[in-house]
């Protein structure tokens, strides 16, 4: 809008005073046509069967009035709506009234010059220099805000590699961490304490993932391959049996077997692993988690129904960042991730969710996406 105003106010003023400056010309060119027909009806010999050639041209009209303007001859075409001597412009036609002298030219009183005043040429050139002006300033806005956006760059570049970085340094303990605990595992009774380690571990590994995924995603191609869908989402169950018994949850599994899917197995793994890690995050201690994965149709639906806190606000908990429950943990990009995935897979999600009593999400893979169903 400012752009707008200090573009507009110059160029209205601008345009005022061309008006202004083209209606006085116009007035002149009016003049020097009255004074040519005045000159030719002075030069006028009036002979014997001799007529009075009435001078004529091309973007003026003219005409002769008697006192009352009753026109003697004319070529005017319209109405004198103002009838005194004078530099008269009414409805874009423009005319200039000259008093004669009483019974010199054929009775007449007045001449009449006029034509239509025509402003396209200041538009014309209006409208150039307009368009001048905005490539002018949306070059030297490119200019201005690339270098003012310069240092806010580099600080992304080294807010980029940092993250890169501590993700590798965030890796490699919680690989060692895992891999020690199988091995005491192997050769050691089951002790509690390492399950409540592991199961710590693998929720560390779901946010990393995440923000794997999150730096990645704009960068690389995530290739489809066909997946035997019923036994992946069993195995990410599996893998969250020891985070759900943290708060002794019960995960209970009814999956339809042999459930097909052409799909990438990471984003796959992205959209289960979130909601199996929120339904665990937001169910009461002692709950139960049910998963289903059945078939309807041509298409199958996955579904994560937890008895927990349940959203207050259903269409905000996809925003990045946004997160309901401040004290639950997390950064709030786990949901951003899995709307964005199926966003662009075509993946339909229906949320039922009552505030206090728990949420269900459901997810339905139609084809091309879902492949077959073998019993």
């Amino acid at each position: 809008m400012l752009v707008a105003v200090l573009l507009l106010t110059p160029t209205y003023l601008y345009v005022t005073y061309m008006k202004y400056i083209h209606e006085i010309q116009y007035e002149f060119s009016l003049k020097a046509k009255s004074h040519l027909i005045v000159r030719a009806m002075e030069e006028f010999q009036q002979k014997e069967k001799e007529a009075f050639n009435y001078p004529r041209f091309r973007s003026f009209e003219s005409g002769l009035y008697n006192g009352h303007f009753i026109p003697i001859f004319t070529l005017i075409q319209k109405p004198l709506e103002i009838q005194t001597t004078g530099y008269h412009i009414t409805d874009g036609y423009a005319y200039l009234v000259v008093s004669l002298p009483e019974k010199r030219y054929f009775d007449a009183s007045y001449l009449v010059v006029g034509g239509e005043l025509s402003y396209v040429r200041i538009y014309q050139d209006v409208v150039i220099i307009l368009l001048a002006i905005a490539l002018l300033i949306f070059v030297l806005s490119l200019f201005f805000l690339d270098r003012f956006a310069l240092p806010f760059q580099r600080l992304n570049k080294r807010l980029d590699q940092f993250i890169k970085d501590s993700m590798h340094e965030i890796n490699t303990p919680l690989s060692i961490i895992n891999v020690n605990i199988d091995l005491y595992n192997r050769a050691n009774p089951t002790n509690k304490y390492l399950q409540r380690i592991k199961a710590a571990t693998k929720t560390l590994a779901t946010l990393y993932n995440d923000m794997d995924y999150l730096i990645k995603n704009e960068r690389l191609s995530f290739m489809y391959e066909a997946i035997d869908f019923s036994r992946y989402l069993q195995d990410r169950i599996d893998y969250f049996q020891e985070v759900a018994a943290l708060k002794n949850i019960t995960i209970e599994a009814r999956i339809t077997q042999g459930i097909r899917l052409m799909f990438n197995p990471t984003q796959l793994q992205r959209i289960i692993d979130n909601n199996l890690s929120n339904a665990i995050k937001y169910s009461h201690e002692g709950g139960m988690i049910e998963v289903t994965l059945e078939v309807d149709e041509n298409s199958c639906v996955m579904s994560f129904k937890d008895f927990g806190v349940g959203i207050k606000e259903v269409g905000q908990i996809f925003e990045r960042y946004y997160r309901e429950n401040q004290d639950k943990g997390g950064f709030g990009i786990g949901l951003n991730i899995v709307k964005s995935i199926i966003d662009k897979a075509g993946i339909d999600l229906y949320i039922d969710s009552q505030y206090g009593e728990g949420s269900t999400f459901s997810y339905t893979f139609s084809p091309p996406i879902y492949l077959t169903h073998k019993e």
